[in-house]
């Protein structure tokens, strides 16, 4: 059983435990003795450091740094930058981990931290498991053991290299004005660069990060900023992301919202038409059955992990497939890089247009996607999903919907919430399945 670790890392409110600088020192630490113990060798394990734009990451920053440091580990610091960014640097400068400070998408009340391989994947079960068993066994190293610290130099300059080299050489964005919202974020400086350089004209918003203002009203957890700039300025289209940048979500140019069922959607059926596509594609409990349909129609492989990019990747990994994603906005390209990357997954996207020579409003229309109601309920006590009224709960609204529908209820791997979820071709049956569910379990 996991003691801290959840889906994603670990998270909560800043300044609480365990997202306090004393916590954070003794996981710097625990982590640091797994690298040490892992990988012997006659140098010094290595840790690449990024975080948000959190004003809690600064102290956050300096714990980590003395764990590590104090258990022998050299740490290199990249300042705000995205987290797929982070996993690029560990494999490129074959560092043995790289550490996300992030609470992705949560306010900047909250934090957190995410762990990366060498590989540029999430960590294994069994190492975070380590970790914890290590965190209460701090103790003082000889001084000739003790890491040092230093800057990354251009590590900004090196990632938007890294997603540049995702779009072909033989296309360009010229002719295309975007609107792109970084959420005051991590992607604040690299994502505009990324998409000017390329060639697009861009106006950029969600780029005054002043560590309290992530992820408010704006970014892709909040579109109405990034739609009324859209419609303003007469775009062709507008890019949200996240507060750590490994997520995206896209706007039309009539304002119309695009979740990352139909992004992916978009970047196969490109793949397929040029004839680049192999394998099949991993969707989660949470993707969209339109989704499912339309690959099927076009004979491409389709499977549902459980929710949570770590799953997409690790059933990607299974069947050496090359396609993932969530409809949140989590994509998962391996051939491009080894975890979701929102700069990379937009360039994708934009990279399909642009090689059909279709409008991003037509490739959108290619797929319409059923009707789907999500709700999510705070708690504050555990509560049953296997339960018999919980069970009864559901199989009600499923009649509601004629059994012709879907219903998926889960628990938060972020956040203390229960997610409900229905789908089905009648947006107002899907609606009344979901409220009869809330009212059934919690009244």
């Amino acid at each position: 059983m996991r003691k801290y670790f959840g889906t994603d890392g670990i998270r909560g409110r800043a300044g609480k435990f365990p997202i306090t600088v004393d916590f954070f020192t003794k996981l710097g630490f625990a982590a640091g003795k797994v690298l040490t113990k892992k990988f012997q060798s006659a140098s010094k394990p290595k840790v690449i450091i990024g975080k948000d734009t959190r004003v809690s990451g600064y102290m956050l920053e300096s714990a980590l740094e003395a764990g590590f440091s104090a258990a022998g580990v050299d740490v290199y610091l990249t300042g705000p930058i995205p987290t797929p960014a982070v996993a690029y640097l560990t494999k490129a400068m074959r560092a043995q981990i790289g550490v996300v400070i992030s609470a992705s998408h949560n306010l900047y009340q909250d934090n957190g931290i995410k762990f990366f391989s060498s590989t540029g994947t999430k960590l294994d079960d069994e190492i975070e498991l380590e970790i914890e068993a290590t965190i209460d066994a701090i103790e003082n190293l000889d001084s000739e053991i003790i890491g040092k610290a230093k800057r990354v130099e251009d590590a900004q300059g090196r990632y938007a290299e890294f997603c540049k080299n995702t779009f072909p050489k033989e296309l360009s964005l010229e002719g295309l004005k975007v609107v792109i919202d970084c959420a005051h974020g991590a992607t604040y400086q690299v994502g505009p660069k990324v998409f000017n350089e390329l060639g697009a004209e861009v106006i950029a918003i969600g780029v005054s990060p002043d560590g309290s203002n992530i992820n408010q009203d704006c970014g892709s957890t909040d579109l109405d900023l990034l739609i009324t700039e859209v419609r303003k300025n007469k775009a062709d289209l507008g890019i949200a992301f996240d507060g750590d940048g490994d997520r995206v979500l896209m706007v039309s140019s009539q304002g119309q919202i695009i979740d990352g069922d139909q992004l992916l959607y978009i970047i196969v059926k490109a793949e397929l038409i040029s004839g680049t596509f192999q394998g099949g594609v991993v969707g989660t409990l949470m993707t969209n059955l339109a989704m499912e349909e339309n690959l099927k129609a076009n004979h491409v492989l389709f499977e549902r992990s459980k929710v949570g990019d770590r799953y997409v990747s690790e059933l990607m990994g299974e069947r050496h497939w090359d396609y993932g994603g969530e409809n949140s906005g989590h994509i998962l390209l391996k051939k491009h890089h080894s975890t979701g990357d929102g700069i990379i997954s937009a360039l994708q996207v934009l990279k399909a247009i642009q090689q059909r020579q279709i409008s991003f409003d037509e490739a959108v229309a290619e797929i319409e996607l059923y009707p789907q109601i999500l709700l999510n309920i705070a708690i504050n006590e555990e509560v049953n999903l296997d339960a018999e009224h919980v069970q009864e709960a559901v199989k009600n609204a499923e009649k509601i919907m004629h059994d012709q529908g879907r219903v998926l209820l889960r628990k938060s791997g972020t956040e203390a919430k229960i997610r409900i979820m229905t789908e089905c071709a009648d947006r107002d049956l899907a609606m009344k399945a979901a409220e009869a569910i809330k009212k059934s379990i919690f009244g």
